[in-house]
């Protein structure tokens, strides 16, 4: 049996990613109190006709008393029982769950008399934030639209290969801010910025001229080079670890061009070490 076990901010995409599980062929529990959720694994381990895959969504609708003790009952599981498990966690810029809110004038589970819209996104933050700190997979949903996010969570979670490392290179543009949910993020503003020749303005890292602009670069090349080798050496240590999924941010200025090309060439090298490897451009999507 595989467990999912989903929570994240109000506002930050919980249902569909439910409902994305759900459409492949997931057995959901939509807002378990969560302190039922030992109870139901129990069951569930002792049922012959049991679902092969499990996904619950816990989130602040739970008593406040219930959700704080969720962290402990998820070391519980994992220390007590052999059921595989993963917690995922959806979030989304403050910003973003305003807009959310505001335009489709929902009410916050914790607004009330104290606490207006901005108070309870705040507070929920704080609240979750334990249960944040142990997902194995996080998903910046800021960007993403109903569609992205579904596919995000089906790549995620569905294909990805049973106890495999599954990793994902995400290029980005530091102006338009750094991915929540980015494991490890490096900066490659340091190098030559085909930005500034009017001749390779209009491309990005994706066509030649650019490609050939930078490979022809011994700094871009060296950059690589480390940037393959720490992951080389330190990936089978994060498996080791139980890691299910990394997210590897290359940023640049703009996100179009040095860091696009470098997400490519690494994702293209680690395809042929690992099962899963997937590469997104944050800002050419």
């Amino acid at each position: 049996m595989k467990l999912v076990v989903i929570s994240g901010r109000s506002g930050s995409g919980k249902s569909t990613a439910l409902q994305a599980l759900e459409d492949i062929g997931f057995y959901c529990i939509d807002n378990l109190p969560a302190t039922l959720l030992p109870s139901l694994v129990d069951q569930m381990a002792n049922d012959t006709q049991r679902p092969e895959h499990i996904a619950i969504s816990i989130d602040a609708r739970n008593l406040l008393s219930n959700l704080t003790q969720l962290p402990d009952i998820l070391r519980t599981l994992k220390q007590e029982t052999s059921e595989a498990y993963e917690v995922l966690f959806l979030d989304a810029s403050e910003a973003t769950l305003l807009k959310r809110y505001s335009s489709t004038r929902r009410k916050h589970p914790l607004s009330d008399d104290n606490y207006g819209l901005l108070e309870a996104i705040q507070r929920e933050q704080q609240l979750l934030e334990p249960i944040a700190n142990m997902a194995d997979i996080r998903i910046d949903t800021t960007r993403l639209n109903l569609y992205d996010l579904r596919d995000a969570v089906k790549h995620r979670i569905a294909k990805r290969a049973e106890q495999s490392l599954a990793i994902q290179f995400q290029s980005f543009g530091f102006k338009h801010g750094v991915p929540m949910d980015a494991d490890l993020v490096y900066d490659v503003r340091v190098l030559p910025n085909p930005y500034w020749l009017p001749e390779l303005r209009q491309f990005t890292g994706l066509d030649q001229p650019v490609i050939n602009f930078l490979q022809e670069s011994s700094d871009v090349q060296e950059m690589y080079r480390h940037i393959r080798d720490y992951l080389e050496f330190w990936l089978p240590r994060f498996a080791a670890n139980n890691r299910s999924y990394i997210t590897v941010g290359i940023g640049c200025t703009g996100g179009h061009h040095r860091s696009v090309y470098l997400a490519s060439k690494l994702a293209s090298h680690f395809d042929q070490l690992m099962d899963n490897v997937h590469v997104r451009h944050r800002e050419l999507q």
